[in-house]
């Protein structure tokens, strides 16, 4: 239900379902494309910013730790 309308949803009746398993699986495959895309530009001589201590933070390619994987 919205509180400021008033006006229930359609959303509203339906019941809640336990979503970690889904949520697990969707995390982990963010963290690899995240991963992958940083290995790109490594691999590209292309730079990342990053937040580091509160700041935004440069990395130039040679400064991008290689990732690890099991097939390498």
């Amino acid at each position: 239900m919205n509180p400021q309308s008033g006006i229930k949803s359609p959303s509203d009746n339906k019941p809640q379902i336990a979503l970690t398993e889904l949520h697990q699986k969707i995390d982990a495959g963010v963290k690899t494309a995240i991963a992958k895309a940083i290995e790109r530009h490594r691999k590209l001589g292309e730079s990342i910013s990053i937040w580091q201590d509160g700041k935004v933070v440069t990395l130039t390619a040679d400064q991008i730790p290689p990732l690890k994987s099991d097939n390498s």
